[in-house]
């Protein structure tokens, strides 16, 4: 049986937008979980050189996460002047 395939519909451009801000809000919720779990792991470990290369890769979700527009770049500034601090 072969499938059927969905026709596009037409749909105002409201409801559009609707959609798209749905999907974009549950990507960066996601990315956002993900360097908070992160965050929680660099805090936790007491090994310097384990500490080095969790540092690294929070440094590195942080970067993506301003790249991708989901934080703004003062704040990412910040986290890792706090982070560097810390470690």
């Amino acid at each position: 049986m072969a499938e059927e395939k969905k026709a596009k519909t037409k749909r105002p451009t409201a409801l559009k937008r609707d959609i798209q801000n749905e999907k974009k809000r549950a990507h960066n919720r996601s990315f956002k979980s993900k360097v908070k779990t992160a965050i929680r792991s660099l805090e936790g470990e007491k090994n310097e050189t384990e500490v080095k290369v969790r540092l690294n890769s929070v440094f590195s979700l942080l970067d993506k996460g301003v790249k991708m527009g989901i934080y703004k770049l003062n704040k990412v500034s910040r986290l890792k002047s706090k982070f560097s601090r810390n470690a």
